[in-house]
């Protein structure tokens, strides 16, 4: 067998989901191997410097008839898109629809909360870090 087909061979086994080979060739035997891993990467996200992903899916939240705006999911609530920055949203700030207000991590996965309406956010109810649940209240709009 020559080195160049040994190559092509090893470089397969590395791009393929086998775990183990072994060929035998005349008086020559070749064995592989090789741990099992994940075959998706997964982000890390910690909490002094998160991973934010695009989001899966559009997540519109709702208002309660008090004007609160609800979580559409569960996960951890971050105010804004590092720990650096500066939050999207505070008391006081006036949105518009679609404004992004928040990210809830879900899964690994980074999902804007924008704002169903026009208004004013006159409380918020969540910290950063904070892990809320669906229908957890997250900020009052007037």
């Amino acid at each position: 067998m020559k080195l160049s087909e040994i190559q092509k061979m090893i470089k397969d086994f590395e791009n393929s989901n086998l775990t183990e080979l072994e060929l035998t060739f005349e008086d020559t035997t070749i064995k592989l191997s090789k741990q099992q891993t994940h075959s998706q990467p997964s982000p890390v996200v910690t909490q002094s410097a998160p991973v934010y992903n695009q989001p899966q899916q559009d997540l519109n939240p709702t208002l309660s008839s008090e004007n609160t705006i609800v979580s559409p999911l569960v996960g951890t609530f971050y105010a804004a898109s590092s720990p650096k920055s500066k939050p999207y949203v505070e008391v006081g700030s006036k949105v518009k629809k679609g404004d992004v207000l928040c990210l809830i991590e879900a899964m690994k996965i980074m999902n804007e909360i924008t704002a169903p309406k026009d208004g004013t956010i006159v409380k918020n109810h969540v910290m950063n870090g904070q892990v809320v649940g669906i229908d957890d209240a997250l900020f009052d709009l007037e």
